[in-house]
């Protein structure tokens, strides 16, 4: 008796596990050399705000979105992280570094670290 509550319980898991899986998951615009500024919404919904020059790449939509932060940041704002999104990709500006992930539920990869003086710089090109 037990073995079949045991196949019956591990059915269950593997028919929920299937079900997180399809999950919907929240992908950003892709349009080519557009950053955006993303604002999460009272009603759980996101507005792309886009930024008022075309961006070359990732690390120049995140160095746009971090002078934004910063001159937000110099007029009193207290926001200190913020999103973003290129071509498809979240930029998410953080106290630690700037992370992307190909949706917000994805895990985040390290983009851009910051230095001793704030500055943003690729992984690796700063010695340890």
């Amino acid at each position: 008796m037990t073995t079949l509550k045991t196949i019956a319980c591990l059915g269950v898991a593997a028919s929920l596990l299937g079900v997180s899986a399809c999950a919907s998951k929240t992908r950003p615009p892709g349009d080519p050399n557009v950053c955006y500024q993303v604002q999460p919404l009272k009603n759980g919904a996101l507005k792309y705000n886009k930024m008022p020059s075309n961006q070359k790449d990732l690390e120049h939509c995140a160095a746009a979105l971090e002078a934004m932060r910063l001159k937000f940041l110099a007029m009193g704002g207290s926001q200190k992280m913020l999103v973003g999104a290129y071509q498809g990709n979240f930029i998410f500006l953080q106290p630690d570094g700037i992370f992307t992930a190909p949706t917000l539920e994805s895990h985040r990869y390290l983009a851009l670290v910051r230095t001793g003086d704030g500055r943003l710089a690729l992984p690796g090109a700063m010695p340890q």
